[in-house]
């Protein structure tokens, strides 16, 4: 592949997500006015805008707390404050480039605690994992007990031959897949294998944990801490008091899967809200400004102490390194 080609790929993968972003924030105020949102960031109840505030914060701390439970198996630890503003930072740094946040949230424990940069970013890459195999646990358990409502809402919502006749064809994709790359030697296949099998050791490595009790704790808090800050939130928009459980947490899925696809779910995170909830029959508008009064509150906690954490994570280190150069003395 030319320099040229590689260049005009990694520019296409910065823009068309901010593309996409806008063009769906564009198509959904299109049919819903901002002057229609408005009125009820006003009417909001933000004492329950700031309690989920701080169940988000809580999912935070514990995610920047757990991360030592990783790095200990391979002779590393970091320290919370750093590992703290290394999340926020992250989560800053993903509202510009998605996954960005990544590299710099390993550039951190390389630069300031001196964990070489593929360990950090390795633990991190498993972190994420963990974070897919969480969700995917809610959708079963909401599956689970919400099963029959669930399906009732699709079937009346959505035509159920379409649906089976979508579920085949994707599942008969999957399986021609799974055999072209088992069979295939080429490069994309060997990539998509070294993919997979970094998957499956990066999910196996808690079993090599001393801490494997507070790592699961600490795994499941996190996602708790998540659900709880979207569901406490809802609580400030009246109109949607009352609204069934599950329907808030089928909201709750759909737009996390935005927040790891896009931006930091800009545009996204509202319209999936917004789709998620009308399903259930709950009214658009308010469903909309909840979307967004959630989103908004969460992301003007992560600007504020991102960048509390991009000025103080240098100045903070600093202090610590002039301290160790006492104490050697």
């Amino acid at each position: 592949m030319s320099d040229n080609k590689k260049s005009f790929l990694k520019k296409l993968k910065l823009i068309l997500p901010i593309l996409l972003a806008v063009f769906f924030g564009w198509l959904t105020f299109s049919r819903l006015p901002i002057s229609e949102i408005i009125p009820y960031f006003k009417t909001a109840n933000y004492w329950w805008i700031a309690l989920g505030v701080v169940f988000g914060m809580f999912s935070h701390l514990s995610r920047a707390y757990r991360w030592n439970y990783m790095l200990k198996p391979m002779g590393y630890s970091i320290k919370i404050q750093n590992s703290v503003m290394s999340i926020f930072i992250a989560y800053l740094a993903n509202f510009g480039i998605p996954r960005s946040g990544e590299v710099l949230r390993a550039a951190v424990a390389t630069n300031y605690e001196d964990i070489p940069f593929e360990k950090s970013f390795g633990t991190i890459v498993t972190e994420r994992i963990f974070d897919l195999i969480m969700i995917l646990l809610i959708c079963l358990i909401t599956l689970f007990f919400q099963f029959d409502f669930i399906y009732n809402i699709l079937i009346e919502k959505l035509n159920p031959t379409k649906i089976i006749t979508l579920l085949l064809g994707l599942s008969v994709v999957f399986v021609l897949m799974v055999l072209f790359i088992k069979k295939s030697k080429g490069k994309l296949a060997n990539k998509i294998k070294g993919f997979v099998n970094g998957l499956l050791e990066g999910i196996t490595s808690v079993y090599k944990m001393e801490n494997k009790g507070m790592f699961i704790f600490h795994t499941i808090f996190i996602w708790v801490m998540y659900v709880l800050m979207f569901y406490i939130t809802s609580f400030s928009v009246q109109e949607l008091h009352g609204a069934p459980f599950s329907s808030m947490i089928v909201a709750f899925i759909a737009a996390s899967f935005t927040i790891a696809a896009t931006n930091g779910g800009v545009f996204f995170y509202p319209a999936a809200v917004l789709s998620a909830l009308t399903l259930f029959g709950l009214a658009e508008e308010p469903s909309y400004a909840f979307g967004w009064i959630v989103w908004t509150s969460q992301t003007l906690m992560i600007i504020v102490f991102g960048i509390i954490s991009f000025i103080f994570l240098p100045i903070f280190n600093k202090k610590q390194l002039k301290e160790t150069v006492k104490v050697n003395n």
